[in-house]
């Protein structure tokens, strides 16, 4: 029972949300309005894309890293979709007994051979700092470089991570739910968006987000949101594409990946 289970999953692209909008009794962190309005409009949106949907609400950090531990080695069709929203810092995000969940481990879990060749996809709705987003460029502190930079190490080949903001500053969550995440379902329920390559389709969301949000009352009024995409993708991948009716994909199939052997060759060279 549970092999066929697993032949049904790996038939499917999965998509595994991680969510905390209440903490433990004790812990210095504030409830988080609108987590269940992401929850909700997420499954929505990915279920009718054809992704097999999965919501955890208000996990320890224990069971996060267990979670992901197990999810790294199901099966799935091209693509894996993971989404975590909490409070967090630049490397990190909480779980619901105030620990920190490392985001390099949670990446590690995923260079195996289960996932080799498979699209793995990471949103990441938390803070990265206490810095809030005026709308100019400023300089990232030489830790927060250097964070980054473990980060990037610990990604798998064939993944994409995206950020609800840059390296030190602060997403914002709304009791509507979070700017980069609804943002993220409104580009996929629009016409045209599903198709686009992954890279292409992440950088709409960011010209979405830092163009078009801007936090308003009195601390907040004026400041401003920048997602940031880490990738290590070799590939196109379309993870999104709508199904023909027939059955087929349109253009280039869902998770279509560029195959290295139709790749032109070129005689290496050093200048």
């Amino acid at each position: 029972m549970l092999q066929r289970k697993q032949l049904m999953d790996g038939d499917r692209n999965r998509a595994v949300v991680v969510s905390v909008a209440r903490y433990d009794p004790g812990v210095p962190l504030g409830q988080r309005p609108g987590v269940r309005k992401d929850e909700k409009r997420l499954h929505r949106t990915l279920s009718r894309l054809g992704f097999k949907v999965e919501l955890h609400s208000d996990l320890s950090s224990d069971e996060i890293y267990q979670l992901f531990l197990e999810e790294s080695r199901r099966p799935v069709k091209d693509c894996f979709l993971a989404v975590l929203s909490s409070h967090g810092e630049e490397g990190c995000v909480f779980g619901a007994d105030g620990q920190p969940v490392h985001l390099s481990r949670i990446f590690t879990y995923f260079n195996n051979d289960y996932m080799e060749r498979k699209a793995k996809l990471f949103l990441i709705q938390a803070c990265r700092g206490d810095d809030l987003d005026d709308g100019v460029e400023v300089d990232s502190v030489t830790d927060t470089i250097e964070s980054s930079s473990l980060q990037y190490l610990s990604v798998p080949v064939d993944t994409a991570v995206m950020y609800a903001t840059a390296p030190g500053y602060g997403a914002f969550m709304h009791p509507l739910g979070s700017v980069f995440l609804q943002t993220f379902c409104t580009l996929l329920e629009e016409e045209g968006n599903r198709n686009l390559e992954l890279t292409r389709l992440m950088t709409r969301l960011s010209h979405r987000v830092a163009y078009t949000f801007q936090a308003k009352g009195r601390v907040l009024g004026g400041k401003k949101e920048m997602p940031c995409l880490l990738t290590r993708l070799t590939r196109e991948v379309f993870p999104f594409a709508e199904p023909e009716k027939d059955g087929g994909t349109t253009g280039i199939s869902a998770t279509a990946l560029v195959d290295p052997e139709n790749v032109r060759r070129r005689t290496p060279s050093i200048s």
